[in-house]
């Protein structure tokens, strides 16, 4: 009931997003500043919100959360391979299908509602799922939708992985391991600008919906199955297999929040930069965004019955 209510939340300052894009109150280049706030400013502050408390998580859970995280990601590596296939996805959109698959959008969305829904020290479980993620993006998912050959020098990939959000990962994880406590004043600073997070992030989200045409984007037949795969099936049966092996249900709703989140907007931007398919990337992100709000909400009453 309570993610249910995050995501009615999120869904309305979504739609304040669009109101304000119609209305011009914001436009395409204040959104990218305000995309440029959240992800260099905002989300960092949040992650390092995750330990400005004094709720420490076990460091076993730590360690298992990591290990988990892995394999989250080794196995929906092996789906990206599986789920085209089954679809009969044409060779020139397998890229983006295989992106969609294993990038979803852990940062804009999962941050925010892992923050609301489980509390700020969850938000260190969900830190760790952002070190695979960003290897991963910036080599498999450039991979996935490169045309050529063409290779990046590995000081260029070093640069791309150690992004602002890796590194501020990094530093919470260093600062738990070693029972670094930030001063008051420090923290509180800190906890307000990740409380942007959720607002810009969602606002920014809703305003890129201005463009779509909602019609086409719930005709694609293709498109509508691969929602139902990457929103119900895979966190609903993620969450089967792993809930044998959680017990800690904090790591349990965080598992469930970065399953269930809707395809990244990164795939978006990798798409347009390296020639994949962008408009197929836009509306299989817009849809899943879209569509999460109710099978986020949905997951939770199904895997509660496990």
């Amino acid at each position: 009931m309570l993610l249910l209510k995050q995501m009615c939340v999120l869904f309305a300052i979504m739609l304040i997003g669009l109101y304000a894009y119609k209305k011009s109150i914001i436009d395409d280049a204040s959104c990218k500043k305000l995309s440029g706030i959240v992800v260099k400013i905002a989300n960092p502050a949040l992650v390092l919100s995750s330990i400005t408390g004094d709720t420490r998580i076990p460091k076993d859970q730590f360690f298992k959360t990591f290990l988990t995280a892995v394999l989250v990601y080794a196995v929906l590596l092996v789906l990206a391979k599986i789920v085209p296939m089954l679809l009969r996805v044409k060779r020139d959109e397998q890229g983006v299908y295989k992106a969609m698959i294993v990038f979803s959008n852990i940062g804009f969305m999962g941050f925010p509602v892992v923050n609301a829904v489980y509390g700020p020290d969850a938000l260190l479980y969900a830190s760790l799922f952002m070190i695979p993620y960003n290897v991963l993006i910036y080599t498999y998912g450039i991979s996935a939708m490169r045309h050529t050959e063409e290779k990046k020098g590995m000081r260029e990939l070093l640069r791309s992985i150690f992004n602002v959000g890796t590194v501020f990962c990094c530093i919470a994880i260093a600062l738990y391991l070693f029972d670094v406590h930030i001063p008051e004043v420090p923290a509180q600073i800190i906890d307000t600008l990740g409380g942007l997070t959720a607002p810009l992030s969602m606002m920014v989200i809703g305003a890129s919906f201005a463009n779509m045409n909602m019609r086409e984007l719930f005709t694609d037949g293709k498109l509508i199955i691969f929602s139902v795969i990457k929103l119900l099936l895979i966190p609903v049966a993620g969450l089967f297999v792993l809930h044998y092996a959680i017990t800690d249900p904090k790591l349990y709703g965080v598992l469930l929040v970065m399953l269930a989140t809707p395809v990244g907007s990164m795939t978006a931007m990798l798409a347009q930069e390296y020639d994949g398919n962008y408009s197929l990337a836009s509306r299989g992100v817009a849809i899943t965004t879209i569509l999460s709000i109710v099978t986020m909400p949905l997951v939770s009453a199904v895997t509660a019955l496990f």
